[in-house]
This record gives structure tokens, C-alpha cells and sequence, in this order.
């Protein structure tokens, strides 16, 4: 099996933890980055011992590059991840896949164009509990399911988003606390629960100033199956908890508190139940990003690019292709558009 060369375009904050994960792949190296602000594009270089560019498409040049990462603020994926597919290069796209629909199905249909991978990260997915949870939902056992709701009750100060010039905008941002903070548990709820209907929402910036988007926001959901569902997004709870995804049935309810479950309970016990129970009760071991965005595990960021890769030597999907990255992102611009016009908003827009 070959060793992927992979690139990062963007030397940010997200880049240390796409680095880590590359550092740590059996058949996966960091061989060149890529950024505007030398500085950064200098910590990494010298961390990883590898070349700097400050032009991507220079970079893209080289024949040792098969993979590119792109992680520039969420509103700048475009271009980058555009010329990436063009030049015949695997694409990884931090979350969120874009900012607006539009810009989405571009990338999508570059990649498309240009027969390469892309790979949007949701890397929660790629956690053992949420794997169960989303199998036991495939069994069948949770009966006919009832409830979806998301709780992201986050903190995050007012030097956060005064950190960087595109934090808080719609054009960079593409949003707040649901684009930026939110968007990972909205993803797990739609990959549990099945397609968005519709929603009505409200959204406020209630606690930051110096920001366009929102810090708080609530929505209602109807999924296609015909259930109902929550989802409270928020980076002005001090001091920050755990997101916490529920999911309910006519056979069962299962609590999910970032990795760890807070509840497994069904109408009929099976033997493996207590040692799921005790199994995860306490498997995060990082802050979940609830209060410090550095505080979080690069190893499902590892495992994401372990299961694209395999999905590239033997041909298969992976789990998170472009078409997976834009759902979520649609269900937010639909709360959006609910907040912004005051009425129920069907899905697809």
C-alpha cells in the first residue's frame, strides 16, 4: 500500500490538529503546507520538517502531493479546494464544507469533474459510541423513532472572537454558533434521525460584540420520517458543557454526552446493555471543544483520513463525501432563513 502525501492549505489554529492526525497515519505524510501568514506556515514547517509555500498552486506542483487539506477560514474553501480538484489532488475540506449552497455544490462538482476524493470532515462520526448508536438505530431497535435533539451549550469569550477578523462574519464565518460550534452535532443528529423536513427558528447575538452572526438559537424540527426534534446552539453559556445529543423512540432512548452515554435504556434489556453502560460512561477525555476550541482529540480527524484513504485503495466510499458535508450545512442555512423571515422553512431550499 502506498504512502499519501498530503498538503495543508491554511496555517491556522485547525491545521495543528490536521497535522497531528497526518503524523500518525501508517500509510500517510505531511509533506508541504501552505499559508498567506509566513509565521504560521513557520510553525509548521519546522514542527514537521517539511516545505512552505506561500502560493498553493506552486505547491500543487509537486508529484509527492496527493492529498490537500484545506483548512483556511469556513467562507475561503472555494477557491483553494477548486484548484486542488483541478490539479488532479484529493481534497479534504474542514467543516463546514462552505458557507452557502451554492458554493457546496462548486466544490462538489469540481471534485466530480476532476475524478478525485472529496472528504468533508465531521469527524464525530468517527467516535465508537456514535458508531453504536447509529447501528442500533439500523436494527431497528429503537422502534419507531420519536425525538432528535442537539443541546450545544458552549462558551466562548469575547478575545475569541476578536482573535481573528473573520470570526463572527457571515462572509468568513458563514455564521455563528451554529456554523462554527454547532455544526458537528447538527450533523450527527440528521446522520441519526434521517433527512430535515422543515424548521422554524429564532437566532439572537445576545452576549458578543463586534460580531454579524448569532450566539444564540433555537429550532424546531420535523424529519421525513416523521419525527420531531430540537436544537439549541449557543457560545454564550459560561462556563461551556458538553454537547449532548438525545435520541428517542417507541422501544428506547439513548442520551449521548459528546462521546460518553449518559443513558442506553430499552424496553427489552439484551445481555451486552450494562457493558455498553459501563463500557461508556466516561470515555471523553478531552474538553470537547465546550469552553477552548484547542481543547479536542485530533484522533478522529485520524480516522477520518484513515477511512478516506482506504476508501481510496480499495475503491469503496468513504463515509463522508461532499454530498454528507452539505446536509448539515443546509439545515442551518434553512434556520437561518427561518429566523431571518419569521415562518417555517421546508427543506430542500
Amino acid at each position: 500500500m502506498k504512502t499519501y502525501g498530503f498538503g495543508i492549505i491554511g496555517c491556522g489554529m485547525i491545521a495543528d490538529f490536521h497535522s497531528a492526525a497526518i503524523a500518525e497515519l501508517e500509510h500517510g505524510k505531511l509533506v508541504a503546507v501552505s499559508s498567506r501568514n509566513p509565521d504560521n506556515a513557520k510553525r509548521l514547517t519546522e514542527r514537521y520538517h517539511v516545505d512552505g509555500y506561500s502560493d498553493y498552486k506552486e505547491m500543487f506542483k509537486r508529484d509527492d502531493l496527493d492529498i490537500v487539506c484545506i483548512c483556511t477560514p469556513s467562507g475561503a474553501h472555494l477557491d483553494a479546494a477548486v484548484a486542488a480538484a483541478e490539479a488532479g489532488k484529493h481534497v479534504i475540506v474542514e467543516k463546514p464544507l462552505e458557507v452557502t449552497l451554492e458554493r457546496c455544490d462548486k466544490i462538489i462538482q469540481a471534485c466530480d469533474g476532476a475524478g478525485v476524493r472529496l472528504c468533508a470532515i465531521f469527524n464525530s462520526r468517527f467516535t465508537e459510541s456514535i458508531q453504536l448508536v447509529k447501528k442500533t438505530i439500523e436494527s431497528g431497535r429503537f422502534g419507531m423513532l420519536t425525538l432528535g435533539d442537539a443541546y450545544i451549550k458552549w462558551y466562548r469569550s469575547q478575545e475569541y472572537y476578536d482573535s481573528g477578523g473573520w470570526r463572527g462574519t457571515w462572509d468568513l464565518d458563514g455564521g455563528g454558533a451554529l456554523m462554527n460550534q454547532s455544526i458537528h452535532a447538527i450533523d450527527l443528529l440528521q446522520y441519526f434521525m434521517g433527512p430535515v423536513k422543515a424548521v422554524q427558528a429564532f437566532t439572537d447575538t445576545m452576549a458578543h460584540e463586534r460580531i454579524e452572526v448569532e450566539d444564540v438559537a433555537v429550532a424546531i424540527l420535523r424529519f421525513e420520517n416523521g419525527a420531531l426534534g430540537v436544537i439549541e446552539g449557543t457560545t454564550a453559556a459560561y462556563p461551556g458543557m458538553f454537547k449532548k445529543t438525545e435520541i428517542s423512540g417507541t422501544k428506547g432512548t439513548v442520551i449521548l454526552e459528546e462521546e460518553n452515554i449518559a443513558k442506553w435504556e430499552f424496553d427489552s434489556e439484551l445481555p451486552e446493555d450494562a457493558e455498553i453502560r459501563e463500557k461508556f460512561a466516561s470515555k471523553t477525555t478531552s474538553g470537547g471543544g465546550a469552553s477552548d476550541p484547542r481543547a479536542i482529540s485530533y484522533d478522529n480527524h485520524r480516522r477520518q483520513m484513515e477511512n478516506l484513504i482506504d476508501g481510496i485503495e480499495n475503491r469503496a466510499s468513504h463515509l463522508v463525501d461532499g454530498r454528507e458535508g452539505r446536509k448539515a450545512v443546509e439545515i442551518i442555512l434553512a434556520i437561518y432563513q427561518s429566523s431571518r423571515e419569521g415562518r417555517i422553512v421546508e427543506l430542500p431550499l
